[in-house]
């Protein structure tokens, strides 16, 4: 009779138990974390760095460090095709720009992943100080001399002697300007949706939808126009890619450098 109960028993819950994956790993249930990865945004993109420490079952509180850049919405990228000039540039724009962030936030667990293969879904909200960085772009200009032939000379963009596309040959180097370089402090937030999906349970992969908003002292000067702007709102999508942290065994964070058990 047990015999037919266990047959009857494999027959019923075996095609029900090969419907999904079990997870027979090893689970940290307290999960800190460290990753990093890249976030696009509307008006431009940032690299970011982010810690989480748990602090209740379903919540965390995290730090977190980002360099990135803005694009004015007029940037067009040209190439002056009459002289062949080398490579490209943004007819118009004045200063490239580049943004320090540092802050911290809130983690909220919605739905947990409860088997291999499933996405934990969680909300967060953050944010603290912002550094911009503007610093002059310089443009190789053609000029002509009176018997016909033309030279460059590095200048800064004023539409006054650069009517069109045409007047530039290519830009100037990369560190042209630096020493002429601004700062602007300001501020950031951020809030959205999380989506865990990693296979392993000591590693963390995360993509994040949301929205965003910089805010500096006064007006980026970005482009020589009058729509320059002061606060930079956006919507965001991120990847984030790190280690699952266990409290209770500081020594094997990472699993590839845990050492093996003496018998």
């Amino acid at each position: 009779m047990r015999l037919l109960h266990a047959i009857l028993f494999l027959f019923v819950c075996g095609p029900l138990l090969a419907q999904g994956e079990i997870d027979i790993q090893e689970k940290i249930f307290w999960r800190n974390e460290r990753s990093g990865g890249l976030l696009l945004n509307s008006d431009g993109w940032s690299v970011l760095y982010r810690e989480l420490r748990q602090t209740q079952p379903t919540q965390r509180w995290f730090l977190e460090g980002g360099l990135g850049t803005f694009k004015h919405p007029k940037e067009i990228k040209l190439s002056n095709y009459v002289f062949q000039g080398p490579g490209t540039f943004v007819f118009g724009k004045l200063n490239s720009v580049w943004t320090l962030t540092a802050g911290g936030g809130f983690h909220q667990e919605l739905f947990e992943k409860r088997d291999l293969g499933g996405v934990s879904i969680s909300w967060f909200a953050g944010g603290g100080v912002a550094v911009l960085f503007a610093t002059p772009i310089y443009y190789k200009v053609i000029n002509y001399s009176f018997d016909g032939y033309y030279f460059l000379t590095e200048e800064k963009f004023n539409i006054d002697s650069i009517h069109q596309a045409l007047d530039i040959y290519s830009k100037a180097s990369f560190f042209k300007g630096f020493n002429e370089m601004k700062v602007y402090p300001g501020f950031y937030a951020r809030g959205g949706f999380s989506f865990e999906y990693s296979h392993n349970d000591k590693l963390t992969h995360s993509i994040e939808l949301g929205a965003s908003i910089h805010g500096y002292s006064k007006k980026i000067p970005i482009m020589a126009t009058e729509s320059n702007k002061q606060f930079f709102p956006a919507f965001f999508v991120s990847y984030r890619a790190g280690f699952i942290l266990d409290p209770l065994k500081p020594g094997k964070f990472f699993p590839f450098l845990a050492r093996p058990r003496e018998e």
